[in-house]
């Protein structure tokens, strides 16, 4: 049997559920348009395969990639598409907190708050 739900419990999973939704639209449509430029303009280009080269210093940081998609490049775009997607469980645990505080949930706005800072430390220290 199912339990009975509390009537801002569906809003707040409403609200979720678009913001999950509306974060990984964007962030596909984003990539895709970034490919698309990408292939347009590098498409005929031969692949060496035997040499490894990972991605220029511009796009190792935040603020490259948005200088480098501000310029309309193609793999900025596409860094741009990828930061929004690993933006969007991010913005969900933040809208989480606040959604927890305005509940007077304080063990769940706890609880989610050190979720959060276990995100944005793990984000923050993938280069170290």
């Amino acid at each position: 049997m199912a339990r009975p739900t509390q009537p801002g419990q569906s809003r707040f999973q409403n609200v979720l559920g678009n913001l999950l939704r509306a974060g990984v639209s964007l962030a596909a449509a984003v990539v895709l348009i970034g490919g698309g430029l990408y292939l347009f303009r590098h498409g005929d280009e031969p692949f060496a395969y035997e040499i490894f080269r990972g991605e220029p210093t511009d796009l190792r940081s935040i603020p490259g990639i948005i200088h480098s998609a501000w310029a309309l490049s193609g793999r900025g775009i596409i860094q741009l598409g990828l930061l929004l997607l690993i933006a969007t469980p991010v913005a969900r645990v933040m809208f989480s907190v606040g959604a927890f505080a305005a509940e007077k949930d304080w063990k769940y706005v706890v609880v989610t708050v050190i979720v959060l800072a276990v995100l944005i430390y793990s984000i923050l220290s993938g280069g170290v």
